[in-house]
């Protein structure tokens, strides 16, 4: 297909360039000697083809009065496995001299558009997610900088814009209105002689704490991780245009704790605004867990305490207990999805239980959004879904945003996670059904087997059966054992312990499933692998098993194609 294995498009589709074949000069990162071509920017992209039976190699941009960049690339001297590209709008009018040390017949092959390559079909190809965020190209993972503003949810998300592998991380850029549906946009931070960009979070300076502000436009502020080869640092950058560009703080970095804990693991900042104390908050996974730091302006930090047991991607926030605003628990986590509950003074978190977990599966760095509207007030996540797409020029994606609230169970005070309302919109009833047996409610599925996309809502009943089970094309979407107080192979306890009964709000993409237990109780998420030669569609496994309801919605498209 043409997102895939796309040769150059037609002729009227491309600009006929001047490739000025330079002398050879040698890379400044590895002293390699590469050849380099020089293109005048007369259009938005450049394209450039990938092929991944070739070595990586280093690939330089250098433009002048543009910081230089240095990626890592598999050039296709012949023919593509998927074409990539480079947004560079910005640079139209200037020359870019572009130096690759691999293959110099790959050089040959890029040219430059308003379109990129495979266009045609974006948004349409086989395998790509329906109504989860997917970039365009390339390799995406931990979401970043959440933040609202200005009537835009802003999602940053490491990115590797040049393959669908970990690699070259930048930060990517994509917007909404509604939580819903999202527009790409270029990369808002690119690698330095820092480092490459890892994750981090941003604010907004409403009070101009770092005097980064320009006349009265508050300005919105990225604190990131610059990734060295022997060193990670923690860096600032700022935009005033709603973060469509990004001017790096001079005085980066911000924070570099190397001599205080002797390792290069110290990533992944997360920053709030904490009203009491009237100063910033920084939270940031050090060695074997999170240290918390404070500032009044965002440039000078102050290191205050650590906690332990937790592994990159830190959180930290406060939520109403039962929707009680005079009750309330703070909650702090790490990539995994376990956390901890206790209190914060503004310098210390005091765990006071835990460690619980509310998620599991493809899941892994969730962050959750600030500067929401004091009158929304909700606390609303996203996470990386680690899902691989056969075929596609991209890899990994968004899961769907979820509303996180506590609430008092059997167990204590503990973390809920349900889709926010705004996913709705995209749902449409096509059957309900109650009271049926496991071979009824097997055949009433049957016409939605093959669907590419599907939401489920059922309630199941076991009877003379201590386990029971729905399944598509023989993968387990639930499996409940009643008798080890298990759900796909993880301890779970329903909160009546004598309940016969299971709940289950199932998301069915081309390349996922997330699973929502018992109100959000707890949740789920897996990669869409059917068993190979199993079209028998959906079943429902269990002896005497009772489905006591059965809804099935169709879910629209978040994507509008290009």
């Amino acid at each position: 297909s043409p997102s895939t294995r796309n040769c150059r498009p037609a002729m009227k589709t491309q600009t006929k360039m001047t490739l000025i074949l330079c002398s050879l000069l040698p890379l400044c990162a590895s002293g390699v000697q590469a050849e380099n071509i020089a293109l005048k920017i007369t259009k938005r992209y450049l394209n450039f083809p990938v092929s991944h039976g070739q070595e990586r190699g280093r690939m330089t941009f250098e433009t002048e009065g543009e910081p230089a960049l240095s990626v890592a690339i598999r050039l296709a001297p012949e023919e593509a496995d998927y074409w990539v590209f480079r947004d560079v709008s910005a640079l139209e009018g200037k020359t870019v001299r572009i130096a690759y040390d691999g293959d110099p017949r790959g050089l040959g092959k890029i040219y430059q558009s308003d379109r990129i390559a495979g266009q045609d079909s974006l948004y349409r190809e086989k395998n790509r997610p329906q109504f989860h965020f997917t970039t365009r190209r390339g390799w995406i993972n931990d979401p970043n900088g959440l933040v609202f503003h200005d009537g835009e949810y802003h999602l940053f998300y490491q990115h590797n814009p040049y393959e669908r592998e970990w690699q070259n991380m930048h930060w990517g850029h994509a917007v909404s209105k509604d939580l819903v549906h999202w527009e790409e946009l270029p990369d808002a931070l690119f690698p330095d002689g820092l480092g490459t960009m890892y994750s981090g979070s941003a604010v907004i300076d409403c009070a101009n704490t770092a005097g980064f502000s320009r006349d009265g436009t508050p300005a919105l502020v990225a604190v990131y991780t610059a990734a060295g080869p022997e060193r990670q640092v923690q860096c600032v950058a700022y935009s005033l245009d709603n973060g469509r560009t990004f001017t790096k703080y001079a005085g980066n970095p911000v924070i570099d704790s190397r001599d205080k804990w002797n390792s290069k693991d110290t990533r992944d900042p997360k920053v709030f605004w904490y009203a009491p104390a009237g100063h910033w908050v920084l939270v940031l996974n050090e060695r074997d867990g999170h240290s918390i730091y404070t500032s009044p302006d965002l440039k000078r930090w102050t290191y205050e305490s650590h906690v332990t047991g937790f592994w990159e991607c830190p959180e930290l926030f406060e939520l109403p207990v039962d929707g009680d605003p005079g009750n309330t628990k703070w909650v702090m986590y790490g990539a995994s999805g376990t956390y901890m509950l206790g209190s914060f003074d503004g310098r210390v978190f005091r765990p006071e239980s835990g460690k619980h977990r509310y998620t599991s599966g493809s899941i892994y760095a969730a962050q959750t959004y600030t500067n929401i509207p004091a009158a929304d007030g909700r606390r609303i996540q996203i996470g990386w879904g680690r899902i691989s797409h056969p075929g596609m020029p991209f890899k990994g994606m968004m899961t769907m945003p979820t509303e996180l609230t506590l609430r008092t169970t059997k167990d204590g005070v503990r973390l809920v996670s349900t889709p926010v309302a705004e996913l709705d919109r995209l749902f449409r009833p096509l059957g309900e059904w109650r009271e049926l047996t496991a071979e009824e409610a097997g055949r009433r599925l049957e016409e939605f087997g093959t669907a590419d996309r599907l939401r489920i809502r059922t309630t199941i009943e076991l009877s003379h059966a201590t386990d029971a089970s729905l399944t598509l094309s023989g993968q387990p979407l639930v499996a409940y054992d009643m008798n080890h107080n298990t759900l796909n192979g993880r301890f779970y306890s329903p909160q009546d312990p004598t309940s016969m009964r299971l709940t289950a709000d199932i998301y069915i993409d081309r390349t996922s499933v997330e699973v929502f237990i018992d109100g959000g109780l707890y949740s789920y998420s897996m990669e869409r692998r059917p068993e190979a030669g199993n079209d028998r569609g959906f079943r429902f496994r269990g002896k005497r098993i009772r489905v006591c309801d059965l809804e099935v919605f169709s879910v629209e498209s978040i994507w509008q194609p290009e």
